[in-house]
């Protein structure tokens, strides 16, 4: 009875030698996997458009609406979020789009001279900002912030650079708002004056045109 439980064991344990090289790629490709997945938060207005836009790029993996930059536990839309942004968490393929892609895109879609809010939409939720988690971020915000100053040389830039911190998930319904609801989305998108507006600040700058040209 022993002798035939030791020569189980052996057999056992060479069924697990043979599936080591297997199991050891897959740690492998799942740790790589895992350090090219990165995430970045933004607010730029209406949570809906922020969404729709990052989610055209080649590299983006995942983008949530919700709310962030406050200190109220539970932030939701129907109820109480004073105090925070509506902004999107991009979750992104660092080898295939940059953060600095990501920062180019970001200024191209929104109005970064309004200091009240974002297009038709006002107060303090919509406006803008850029949510960084580390030096390397705020460094690279800090430098493309500099870049849109120089193109704006008689408005200040309005959106500003601040620490990373929890992001909350607003409600489902909003979620994939512009695919679950394409038709009032683009009632809304278009009514308030969005497109027209990034327009009129953006056409003639070539600053960020070659990420521009690249996006559908």
């Amino acid at each position: 009875m022993h002798h035939e439980a030791a020569r189980q064991m052996f057999r056992n344990t060479l069924g697990v030698l043979k599936r080591l090289p297997l199991l050891a790629s897959f740690v492998l490709l799942s740790a790589a996997s895992l350090a090219d997945e990165r995430s970045a938060s933004f607010a730029g207005g209406c949570f809906w458009c922020v969404e729709a836009d990052f989610q055209k790029l080649d590299g983006v993996i995942d983008v949530v609406s919700g709310f962030t930059g406050g200190t109220l536990q539970n932030p939701t839309y129907r109820g109480n979020h004073e105090g925070h942004y509506e902004a999107a968490k991009v979750t992104y393929d660092s080898e295939k789009i940059s953060y600095e892609e990501l920062l180019t895109h970001f200024w191209r879609t929104v109005d970064p001279l309004d200091a009240g809010g974002q297009f038709c939409d006002r107060g303090f939720s919509y406006k803008t900002a850029i949510f960084v988690a580390n030096e390397a971020e705020r460094a690279a915000a800090e430098h493309s912030l500099a870049e849109v100053d120089a193109l704006f040389p008689n408005d200040p830039v309005a959106t500003v650079i601040l620490p990373a911190g929890r992001f909350w998930p607003v409600e489902e319904y909003h979620q994939d708002y512009a695919e679950k609801n394409p038709l009032r989305y683009k009632y809304y998108r278009f009514g308030c004056g969005r497109d027209k507006r990034v327009s009129e600040l953006w056409d003639d700058k070539d600053w960020g045109m070659t990420e521009k040209a690249a996006m559908p």
